[in-house]
Order: C-alpha cells, then sequence, then structure tokens
C-alpha cells in the first residue's frame, strides 16, 4: 500500500528523514503501525529503533512540538493549524501547538534578487528609489524587506522564498498519505481526524503561498472598513479619545494599501505599517496611547469583520496588529482568512446571546446543528450545555468571559467524540485570541458587553421587513425552481428504471478496501490453480515420447516447469508484501 507510492528518490529520503524523527521522540511504534518501517526496511533504509527513548520524558504535547519544529517549516505550520482546532484537542495541545514560532534564517540575498528581478521585470535597485537587501523578517514562506518608492512612500516588498512550492508540496504529498494511514490503521488517531485536518492545512498553506491571494482579502477587508467611525464618537463620549484630532481625518482602522503593479504571486508590494507592535505594550504606554480604546477598538473591528461582513482576520494575535497614533490600529498579513455564511453568522448570533442572555436552550439548539447530521445521544449532549450554561445565571454581564465559555463549550463537544466544521473552528480560536488580547491591553476587558450592541443590531437587522421579504422571496424562488425541476427528475427516474439502469450506491466505511482484499485473495487463488495445472501437465509432458528437446529432456516440460517457477515466487512474493503492509 504505502510501499506503491514510493515513486521518487527524493520522497524516499523525506520519509526516511520523518520515521527517524518519529522515532527519536518516541513514536516508533507509530512508524510501525503505519507501515512506515516495512517500507524503508524494503527500501534498504536502517532505522535506529535504539533512538526511540531518548527524549521520552517529555509529556507528548511536549514531543509532538519538539517533532514538528525538528521536521521543517511544512510542519511548523500544520502545528500552527492545529492550534486552532480546538474541537480536536485538549488546552495542554493547545498550548504546545501555539508556542510553534516560524521563524527561520534568511534566504541568501542572491537567490532573493534573482527572483526579485524575474517578478518585478527589472532589478529591485531599478523599481525602487531604495531597497534594503537585509530583511525585516525572515520566515518559512516568505521574507520582508524594506524599500521606498520614486515618490517617497515607504513601503514593505513580501518575498516568497526561491524553491520553496516544491518542498511543500512534497510534504504535502507525504502528509496526505501519513493522514490517510493514520485513519484507516490507528483507531486512537482516527478520533483526531487527520485527513480532514490534512486537507484543511493544505489548502490554507497553498493558499498562504498566493501572496496575490492575500492581498485580495487585505482590500476585501479595506473596503468592509471604508466609512468606518468609533460609534462612541458619534454619541459625545469624551472618553472614547484621548486625542480626537487625528481620527478625524485618518481612519480609525488601517489596513495596508497595496501596489498591484508590482505585486503578483511571489511577491507582493504593500504600505508600511510605522507603529507600535501589538507585542511592545510597554511602548503603547511610552506612546500616550490609551489601551481602553485601544482594546474596545480593536474588539469591535473584529466583532464587525466575524458578524457584520462574515469575512475576517482569522490569526488575530500581537505580532499581526499595531497600533498608531490617535488610538488607529491596523491590521497586517491576511493569509489566513475565515468565511462565514449568512446561515453560520445566524447561528452564531444565537448562540453569543444565549450564553450573554443565559439562554441554555438557544445555545444547545445551535450546538446540536453544528454537530451535523452524526448519530450522538442528543439528550445528553443537551443536558450537559443547559447545566454548563446555568451556572453563570445572575453573573455580571462584565465577568463573562466569552473565549473561556466557547472553549468550555467546545470542550464538551469533546468529550462527546464530536468535532466543529472547519470555518467555525477558525472562528472560535479567533475570539479567543481577541479577548486575550483585549484583556493584556486592559484588564477590566469587557467582551460579553462589546459584543452584545452589536449582536442584538445585527440581530434586529435581521428581522427588518425589508431582510424578511428578501428571505421569503429567496425561499420562495428556491420552492418553486425545485417543483419545476420535480416532473423531469421523476420522468428521468421512471425511465431508468423502465431501461434496468435505476443504481442505488452504498457507501460502507472500509468496503473498498475490503473488495481489493477479496481481488487480491482470489487472483492468488486463480494464479496457484494455474501453476499446479502446469506442473501435473508438465509432469504427463516429461513422460511422453517424442518431441523436441532441450538437454535430453522434453522441450515443452521445461517451459511449463519454467513458468510454474516463475509463477511460485511471483506468488510467494505478493503474499510476503501483503503480510507486511497489516
Amino acid at each position: 500500500m504505502l510501499w506503491q507510492t514510493l515513486t521518487t528518490v527524493r520522497d524516499l529520503a523525506r520519509l526516511h528523514n520523518i520515521a527517524l524523527i518519529l522515532i527519536r521522540y518516541g513514536f516508533g511504534d507509530m512508524v510501525r503501525r503505519m507501515g512506515l518501517a516495512n517500507a524503508l526496511e524494503r527500501a534498504g533504509r536502517a532505522l535506529h529503533w535504539n533512538e526511540a527513548e531518548e527524549l521520552a520524558h517529555l509529556e507528548p504535547p511536549a514531543r509532538v512540538r519538539r517533532a514538528l519544529e525538528e521536521l521543517g517549516p511544512t510542519f511548523v505550520k500544520l502545528g500552527q493549524v492545529l492550534a486552532t482546532r480546538i474541537d480536536l484537542f485538549e488546552p495542554e495541545w493547545i498550548i504546545e501547538f501555539g508556542k510553534l514560532q516560524d521563524s527561520t534564517p534568511a534566504a541568501p540575498w542572491s537567490d532573493i534578487r534573482q527572483q526579485l528581478c524575474e517578478d518585478l521585470g527589472a532589478p529591485p535597485e531599478e523599481v525602487f528609489a531604495t531597497f534594503d537587501p537585509e530583511p525585516l523578517a525572515a520566515a518559512s514562506v516568505a521574507q520582508v524587506h524594506r524599500a521606498r518608492l520614486e515618490d517617497g512612500s515607504e513601503v514593505v516588498v513580501k518575498v516568497r522564498r526561491p524553491g520553496i512550492r516544491p518542498i511543500i508540496e512534497a510534504d504535502l504529498r507525504w502528509l496526505a498519505r501519513l493522514a490517510k494511514l493514520a485513519e484507516g490503521e490507528s483507531p486512537e488517531l482516527r478520533a483526531f481526524r487527520p485527513q480532514e485536518v490534512v486537507r484543511q492545512f493544505a489548502q490554507s498553506l497553498r493558499r498562504e503561498l498566493d501572496f496575490a491571494g492575500e492581498c485580495r482579502n487585505a482590500e476585501h477587508i479595506a473596503e468592509n472598513f471604508s466609512g468606518y467611525t468609533d460609534k462612541d464618537e458619534l454619541t459625545g463620549d469624551t472618553t472614547a479619545e484621548a486625542a480626537p484630532e487625528p481620527s478625524a481625518v485618518l481612519p480609525i482602522i488601517v489596513i495596508p494599501h497595496v501596489y498591484w503593479q508590482w505585486t503578483g504571486e511571489r511577491v507582493c508590494v504593500q504600505e508600511f505599517i510605522a507603529g507600535i507592535s501589538g507585542r511592545k505594550l510597554a511602548d503603547v504606554d511610552q506612546a500616550g496611547l490609551d489601551r481602553k480604546v485601544l482594546a474596545r477598538r480593536g474588539a469591535r473591528a473584529v466583532l464587525k469583520m466575524i458578524i457584520e461582513d462574515g469575512f475576517f482576520h482569522a490569526d488575530p494575535h500581537p505580532g499581526n496588529v499595531f497600533y498608531l497614533p490617535g488610538n488607529r490600529i491596523a491590521f497586517i498579513d491576511f493569509g489566513m482568512i475565515g468565511r462565514l455564511t449568512e446561515v453560520r453568522r445566524d447561528q452564531l448570533m444565537r448562540l453569543l446571546l444565549g450564553l450573554v442572555k443565559h439562554e441554555p436552550q438557544r445555545v444547545a439548539d445551535v450546538m446540536i446543528e453544528w454537530t451535523g447530521d452524526v448519530v450522538l445521544d442528543e439528550d445528553g449532549l443537551q443536558l450537559e450545555i443547559q447545566t454548563f450554561v446555568q451556572q453563570y445565571h445572575g453573573m455580571a454581564l462584565k465577568q463573562l468571559k466569552l473565549g473561556e465559555m466557547l472553549s468550555d463549550l467546545v470542550a464538551i463537544l469533546r468529550q462527546h467524540h464530536l468535532t466543529l466544521p472547519t470555518d467555525l473552528s477558525l472562528l472560535i480560536k479567533a475570539f479567543i485570541s481577541l479577548e486575550g488580547m483585549g484583556r493584556e491591553l486592559d484588564p477590566d476587558f469587557d467582551m460579553a458587553g462589546e459584543a452584545m450592541p452589536l449582536l442584538e443590531q445585527a440581530l434586529r437587522a435581521r428581522y427588518t421587513p425589508a431582510a424578511i421579504f428578501k428571505r421569503g422571496w429567496r425561499a420562495a424562488s428556491e420552492a418553486l425552481s425545485l417543483v419545476a425541476g420535480l416532473p423531469q427528475d421523476i420522468s428521468r427516474l421512471l425511465r431508468a428504471a423502465r431501461r434496468g439502469r435505476l443504481e442505488i450506491h452504498i457507501d460502507i466505511l472500509h468496503l473498498k478496501r475490503v473488495g481489493n482484499q477479496l481481488d487480491s485473495a482470489a487472483n492468488r487463488l486463480v494464479v496457484g490453480i494455474v501453476i499446479a495445472a502446469l506442473i501435473i501437465g508438465s509432469s504427463i509432458v516429461m513422460t511422453v515420447p517424442g518431441g523436441p528437446t532441450l538437454l535430453g529432456l522434453p522441450f515443452f516440460g521445461l517451459l511449463g516447469f519454467a513458468g510454474a517457477v516463475i509463477g511460485s515466487l511471483w506468488l510467494l512474493l505478493s503474499i510476503w508484501r501483503s503480510g507486511g503492509e497489516k
């Protein structure tokens, strides 16, 4: 099975490296169970099993995190995606995955310059007035350089690492194979849905490789914030702004401008944000910025993206946020974006309102909707959710911690072996990151209080006459379309039945694999019968005088024996290989 996928020498070398690292961190049993050891030993690769206990004293989450770091940039990014799956992993795992940092040495300037010449159509020294070869930051996929345009505008040039795509694609191929093996062979790993996680990760990473797509995301969000203002200023709240003059003419939420004439798949040129990094809170105080205002504005901006727009920055950690004069906020790095359908936003609003207003039935209904059509103990799950929500009854709004409440709700789903759709896992992780940033800025930050007005406003907007009419018209159109197509569907069904071509497909887990095993067994049985027939027939031919001879023996008898020997060797080899792949 795995052996048939070993198509290139390079992939085989990478598999050998993966297996050695897994063994070193105490996952040798997993290497054996997934068939990696058999495949590599057949290829003549030795595995050093004595390394298995070298780092066994570490806790499993720490060992996995260390192994991902050593496996390289693709696996580090996989760990960062796993950090969003709080529905699959316990908090101690999420904490370890959150420690993974995507930082690597810069690529040689000569390689970067050559690629920039190809992408820009000219050397960077000719395109820009100045260009700093020393990168501002370097990560596994890209590195960022500072430059200045001819008109004096300060920009950053984000360059994809030369040759990184084939490396990532090779790792993604192996991850997909390993995930398939893990899900098929290990009941323990199957609970983590490795194939789904790898599919999510591959989509996210491939989007991250396309810088033009990232810039389109940035422009989409910038358009959504066009004309956005702080509502406290409009109502005359004098505590909302320490220095109102700048914010009167400058946008409160800043998204870097994209220079499309130099932007493509491998390079993007964006406005340079001269602000204070979200990681440097001491500098915020020295600059005289108001932490409370920054916390409130950041929360409202992200809540607007989620609830109103359904298109949000899915990774709002401090490194992607800058604080600007006038208590303004800039967001950067839009490689990881979350999208919510109208149905999802409606579910989210009902869930959050249920948590804030202590309405357990509303919360339970939404959580059951999120679990889909899987078989579950609905009454038991509903009872647990109701008990959870009721424990907050009577608690003041500012004491509620929405991020922690959502994490605890997801933990209830995890105990029932249920998982969330990908878009929701990103959403909840964004909520948790947002509340954490808010409380770092302002220990008295009230996430529930900030969310409540926006939730109620969005919910009221859904029940205006115009909104109700729009949804009703859309539903009526879909129903009419279904009814109009019904006669044709019934006619097609009856025609297929009359012709005897009516088929019913039943998909049973692992049925295809069982069928393949039966086919293989039947083929071996047929080969065995043919070999027996060749031996018997050749023995008879050897006793018949006359005919051509070879070395004094009947030629056709020898030919039959030779065929029987070759068939026997093939049969033995096939049985041996299949036994190693169990």
